[in-house]
This record gives structure tokens, C-alpha cells and sequence, in this order.
């Protein structure tokens, strides 16, 4: 019997960096793997039900995004964006230390291209997936997942980073007139999705495979009404055509709270990496999702990993 371990911290995976810095207050200069016995699923759902229940959701993108740089965030140095739970989780980071730079790097990282995390910074837990590869004795060979976590520090807080302005404010459009978002009616238009503006209410009926959205000049600004739409398009993505996630859940029940979680966290992200900053109210869910979360200490990692799926499967259509 034989056993290797393969270390998989790449940004673009769903499972792979990052998490929120009360997670860990030393600041260490080190990125290193864990050795302790921390609970990291029972820690970082114990960070997500404590922004619920103090009215914040974790998984609003807390910058407003100028154009150069995604509100998803990135690795600084390798480009790749963070994907899953950790981007909720940065998020979450940033809106309590009040960054509004959306990479993030390691300590050596940093050093490697000449710049210094500043002295007493606080780190920001990443976490990512180990695997160990152990061979039965019938020669098959068993891989096992093991979470881990490291130090990811903010643009922000590490000196001799180059400008490249993405400090900069967008400009906002004035007066209250629908202006329509150019990436948002692509992406509706490129998906293929039958998506009809009538009635009060905003739903996706799986039945017919049709989204259903009130009028655009019926909300009050044009960004609540492409937020409602990306909410009801990862619902789409759902069909048994495409994503095929179970659909069947009726109103009230825990499948049904599980879908809207999903579409929920997968519309921030489309949001976040198209710049748009509206609001779909769901806080009736509330209440159903933090009491699955105090059940099932991984119940938001296996919804936002859902959601990242459709926010890809999305923006690569």
C-alpha cells in the first residue's frame, strides 16, 4: 500500500484559496499548510451565519468595480480568479477591513516581484485542497480530499505594487432614466434563454424552459432589473438540459431554499464580474438557509460551489 499527496491550490478551481481574515490574526509572513486541528467548514460557516444574522450578506461584492479589474477576485500575480466559496469569503474580508482592491497574493508572492506586505498587517485564511492518493492492495488507486488553508494578503496591503489605476471610481450615470447594461443584454441574448417582460413577478418555469421578469420600466433602477434577470438565468442554467440540477423543489421546502441559495450566490458573481451592483430581495430565504447552514457545516461550500459552476458555464456561452 502506497501513499502520495498532491497539492492543488490553483485560483480557477472551485475549491482552491480563499477565506475571511478573523479566520486568522497573526499576520504570519509565512504561507504554509495547517497543522492544527481547526475545523475549517465549521469555522468559515460559523463566519457566514454571523454576517446573516447581523443583517450582512457575505456574498455581495463589496467594491464597485472601475472598468480595468473584475469585482471577482483574483490572484495579483497569476491572474486566475478565485471561484466557489472563496470568493464570498473575500468578500466578506474585504467589506470588514474596508478594502476595495479586488487581488490578492501570498506573502512570498508579493515578495517575489520585489513588493512588502506592511508590518502588522492582518492575513486573510485561503483555503485550498490537498490530495492524498492511497493504493488498495487490490492496485486501485483511492483519492481522498483534505482541506488545508494558507495566508492571502489584500492589493492593499502590501507596498511597491505598481499603479495601474485601479483605484479609479467608475462614473456613475445620472437621473433616473433606464440606461440599458451592454454585458448584461449580451449575455441574456447570448444564452438562447426565452426571457418574456410581463406581469408582477420574476420567475424561471422549468416546465416550458421560459424565464418570466416584470417590465424593466417597472423597477427603479435599470441595475435591480438585470440582477433579477441574472438570478432567474442561473435558474435556467439548471434545466436538465443543461446543468441539470434538481429543479423539483416546491415552495418552502429545503430544495427549494437549496435552488434560490444557488441562484442567489451565482447571480453576485455574474454581477460582480459584469460591474453591475443591483439588488434581488430574497430575505424570506434567510431564515431556511441559516438553519441549514447551523445543520450542515458544508452546506455553503456545496452551494456556492453549484453557483460558481453556473456563473462559468454562463460567461462562457
Amino acid at each position: 500500500m502506497t501513499m502520495n499527496q498532491y497539492t492543488q491550490t490553483s485560483t480557477s478551481d472551485t475549491a482552491a484559496a480563499t477565506s475571511v481574515s478573523p479566520l486568522d490574526l497573526s499576520g504570519s509572513s509565512k504561507t504554509k499548510f495547517s497543522q492544527n486541528k481547526t475545523d475549517i467548514y465549521q469555522t468559515v460557516t460559523d463566519s457566514i451565519i454571523k454576517a446573516l444574522e447581523s443583517g450582512v450578506k457575505p456574498w455581495k461584492c463589496p467594491w464597485k468595480r472601475n472598468g480595468l479589474v473584475s469585482g471577482i477576485p483574483s490572484n495579483y500575480t497569476t491572474y486566475e480568479a478565485y471561484s466557489g466559496i472563496n470568493i464570498m469569503l473575500l468578500w466578506s474580508s474585504a467589506a470588514q477591513q474596508g478594502f476595495q482592491d479586488s487581488r490578492w497574493m501570498t506573502y512570498n508572492q508579493a515578495k517575489s516581484i520585489g513588493a512588502q506586505v506592511r508590518k502588522g498587517e492582518r492575513g486573510t485564511m485561503a483555503i485550498c485542497y490537498k490530495t492524498l492518493e492511497k493504493e488498495r492492495d487490490d492496485g486501485e488507486i483511492d483519492r481522498i480530499p483534505m482541506l488545508r488553508h494558507f495566508i492571502v494578503f489584500n492589493a492593499q496591503q502590501i507596498d511597491g505594487l505598481p499603479l495601474d489605476g485601479s483605484d479609479v471610481q467608475p462614473v456613475q450615470p445620472a437621473g433616473n432614466i433606464f440606461a440599458p447594461l451592454p454585458q448584461a443584454e449580451e449575455l441574456f441574448k447570448r444564452s438562447g434563454a426565452k426571457i418574456t417582460e410581463r406581469g408582477q413577478q420574476a420567475f424561471f418555469r422549468p416546465a416550458t424552459d421560459e424565464i418570466f421578469l416584470p417590465e424593466r420600466h417597472l423597477f427603479s433602477r435599470a441595475e435591480d432589473f438585470y440582477a433579477t434577470g441574472l438570478h432567474e438565468l442561473v435558474h435556467w442554467s439548471g434545466h436538465k438540459t443543461r446543468l441539470n440540477r434538481d429543479m423539483t423543489g416546491r415552495f418552502g421546502s429545503e430544495g427549494y431554499a437549496a435552488e434560490e441559495l444557488v441562484a442567489e450566490l451565482g447571480s453576485a458573481f455574474l454581477m460582480a464580474d459584469m460591474g453591475i451592483t443591483g439588488d434581488v430581495q430574497h430575505e424570506s430565504y434567510i431564515a431556511s438557509w441559516l438553519k441549514k447552514l447551523r445543520d450542515d457545516k458544508r452546506y455553503i461550500f456545496q452551494a456556492a460551489s453549484t453557483a460558481s459552476k453556473a456563473h462559468r458555464y454562463l460567461m462562457a456561452l
